[in-house]
């Protein structure tokens, strides 16, 4: 393992260019792969660009959110402690990497801008606090956990739903067959010890190792002086205008999940992150505070996101991801297609960075060829859900946020994320060999 992670490093140290660079790259190679391979003329990849583009901007503005306020709550005295405690478990280096790994992966389980968060907190604070981590190892052990597909993955829970686009094709497939079968629920047991075994035991060389030097998270409640300050100004030292403020999104979330049920989006992710940050800071101030230091962790999303954006329209509008899909649904045979499932959707994913996006588009392919070879239908769902996870894990695309919380670029941790790259997707091919033979 050592001599991989070696390896993995080296070759992404000497080859990898930087997030952005990337993004410019892939959106030249798409181009040019839907004009060379697909026939479509210049004009048609260009509009496919530019009416792509702007399709991630909800996305990007609600990403930009949930980092915002993620942060926000980190940056609170109550969180602090809590990673603190964390922190002063580990003994050694090994042992803190399998903690920032494990700890990780159980919060992205719960929500991925959650895990995010936390891990990139954790991250540093061990860092900081155990002799001898190297710090990019615990950033890249806190983005690995990224893998677990949990609650909120978001192509087992389309295809639960009444009236999804496949329903007339394959029906309603409830997540106790998918997301929640036993199979899969073993297959996250075996990936989180996993996770543990390989971080825990990766040791960089003593003149590789990097130590956080960042300001540690601070769990104190400072104390102003207001006695000179005109009322309008004392008021943003008090706690009461935050309380007041966290009524909004409290009222509006009791109100949705007692209509709807307690199912989470996107977007009452933002509201609940929201609310807990305005209850925990001490004030106004310390919100704004929080929020002007980490507005420049967003910064890689805000222009990132719409190349990506821009790539995936080129995809779509060339008809590449139907070609690639093809191609493997052509040599796969009843007993091979989950495997084969699983990475045509990790290829793709590299181009198309949204398990939602490209679902709609290979879905219908893949869910269609699975019924005529006789293929299991919710084996073949969670093949490509975590085929799509897979490959996120040396995509720096869902890396961005997790980074500007480290401040770290992509090439320092991605040569540990290849590796585990390597690891897990033969680990979950492996699986899906075995429930084959059954």
């Amino acid at each position: 393992m050592q001599t991989l992670t070696r390896y993995c490093l080296k070759f992404v140290q000497t080859c990898l260019p930087n997030a952005l660079l990337l993004a410019m790259a892939l959106s030249v190679v798409v181009f040019m792969m839907g004009v060379l391979l697909e026939g479509q003329s210049a004009v048609t990849m260009l509009n496919g660009w530019g009416d792509g583009f702007s399709n991630l901007y909800r996305f990007a503005m609600q990403m930009s959110l949930i980092l915002l306020t993620g942060f926000v709550i980190a940056k609170t005295p109550v969180v602090a402690k809590m990673i603190d405690r964390l922190a002063s478990m580990p003994t050694s280096p090994g042992q803190a990497a399998g903690v920032v790994a494990v700890v990780s992966m159980v919060t992205f389980y719960v929500n991925w801008g959650f895990g995010m968060i936390v891990g990139a907190f954790l991250a540093r604070e061990m860092a900081r606090r155990v002799p001898g981590l190297h710090f990019p190892l615990a950033v890249a052990a806190a983005y690995s956990g990224e893998i677990i597909r949990g609650t909120t993955a978001s192509i087992p829970l389309l295809m639960a739903s009444e009236g999804n686009f496949m329903q007339d094709v394959v029906g309603v497939i409830p997540i106790t067959e998918t997301l929640y079968a036993w199979w899969n629920v073993g297959l996250s047991v075996i990936l989180l010890f996993l996770l543990y075994f390989v971080f825990s035991r990766i040791k960089p060389e003593a003149d590789e190792i990097v130590q956080y030097q960042g300001e540690p998270l601070d769990n104190t409640v400072k104390k102003v002086d207001t006695s000179q300050m005109p009322w309008a100004e004392k008021l943003e030292h008090y706690r009461l205008p935050n309380l007041v403020m966290a009524l909004l999104p409290i009222g509006y979330l009791v109100i949705n999940f007692q209509e709807l049920g307690f199912t989470l989006s996107l977007n009452l992710v933002i509201l609940i992150f929201l609310a807990v940050g305005l209850i925990l800071q001490p004030s106004p101030a310390s919100l704004g505070a929080a929020v002007k230091e980490g507005i420049l962790a967003c910064r890689g999303i805000i222009i990132q996101f719409p190349l990506y954006a821009g790539i995936a329209g080129m995809v779509q509008v060339s008809g590449l991801a139907d070609s690639m899909a093809s191609w493997f649904v052509e040599i796969a045979n009843v007993h091979t297609f989950p495997i084969v499932t699983f990475i045509s959707a990790g290829i793709v994913n590299i181009f198309i960075p949204s398990g939602g996006g490209q679902w709609a588009i290979q879905g219908p392919i893949m869910l269609e060829a699975a019924q005529q070879l006789g293929a299991d239908i919710p084996q073949t769902i969670m093949a490509f859900t975590w085929g799509d996870a897979w490959t996120n894990q040396m995509q720096p695309f869902w890396a961005l946020p997790l980074l500007g919380v480290a401040g770290l670029s992509a090439r320092d941790i991605m040569g540990y994320c290849v590796m585990w790259t390597l690891i897990c997707g033969a680990t979950i091919m492996s699986v899906f060999v075995v429930l084959s033979l059954l």
